[in-house]
């Protein structure tokens, strides 16, 4: 009877691993990529609504405030790499505009794909712009301490309609940033495809550069800082950008950040879009 018993017991367990291992819950399918509507993307809703993102261009452009008489008063420095001989220059400062000076996000937001110059052109004819928190003071306080201000864009000439105006794009950059509280002129003010200009904005800088000691840059590109970070070739580049060579601009320049070179958050457009 003994024999029988655990036999019985042993058929019994048997049994119910059996059951235990039938019902176990068959492997999750790998979960779907998560996409989103151009429109909707996450990084414009950060630039729409975070507090931090405020919070980021403010602490930049308050450390730029804070060290500007001690990079006015060493004559030594220059925020270009390679400008020497320039201490008997007066001091400047260069900023880009989009995302730098002023915030593109409603238009991000509500215009149709594809993008096209005159569509940002044409939003802002109807729109007010929006300034980049911090932009204002900093610039106050820059030129109050006797810093020259230039604000460099890739935005390009282009004819519009019936305009005799062979660079209207200009005045539209210049009353935007006026719009917003900043005084500026043409001579301030310089885009891309003006003098045989191109998008590399080294060009643009060291034009500035030969009648000022720049002390500051100011950006959310990694072309408002160094040449050579595209795809396409540009200015003195022979070899298209990669992520790894665009990784190591990083570190070349690393002694620049934060310590003459400002860079904001630019999540929804820029050279950074074509290595993703």
């Amino acid at each position: 009877m003994t024999a029988i018993r655990v036999s019985l017991i042993t058929t019994i367990f048997l049994a119910l691993g059996a059951c235990v291992y039938a019902s176990a819950p068959a492997p999750k399918p790998a979960p779907e990529p998560i996409t989103y509507d151009p429109q909707q993307d996450m990084g414009l809703l950060w630039v729409k609504h975070a507090a931090e993102y405020k919070a980021i261009t403010m602490q930049a452009y308050r450390s730029a405030a804070a060290a500007l008489p001690r990079f006015i008063a060493d004559t030594t420095w220059s925020a270009m790499p390679g400008q020497t001989d320039a201490e008997n220059l007066p001091p400047a400062v260069i900023l880009d505009v989009d995302e730098t000076v002023v915030s593109n996000v409603d238009f991000q937001l509500a215009f149709e794909r594809p993008f096209t110059n005159r569509k940002l052109y044409d939003f802002y004819r109807k729109h007010a712009a929006i300034p980049v928190a911090g932009v204002v003071e900093f610039v106050a306080a820059a030129r109050k301490a006797g810093v020259a201000v230039y604000f460099v864009t890739n935005r390009p000439c282009e004819l519009i309609d019936d305009d005799p105006d062979p660079c209207p794009q200009k005045l539209g950059v210049i009353d935007e940033i006026e719009s917003i509280g900043i005084s500026t002129d043409a001579a301030h003010v310089m885009l891309a495809d003006e003098n045989d200009w191109d998008r590399a904005k080294i060009r643009r800088r060291e034009y500035v550069a030969r009648t000022h000691r720049v002390i500051m840059l100011f950006g959310d590109d990694l072309g408002d800082f160094v040449p050579c970070v595209r795809t396409k070739l540009y200015g003195p580049c022979t070899t298209p950008a990669t992520k790894a060579s665009r990784a190591q601009l990083v570190e070349e320049y690393a002694d620049y950040w934060g310590n003459g070179w400002y860079i904001l958050p630019g999540p929804m457009h820029g050279s950074w879009t074509s290595f993703r």
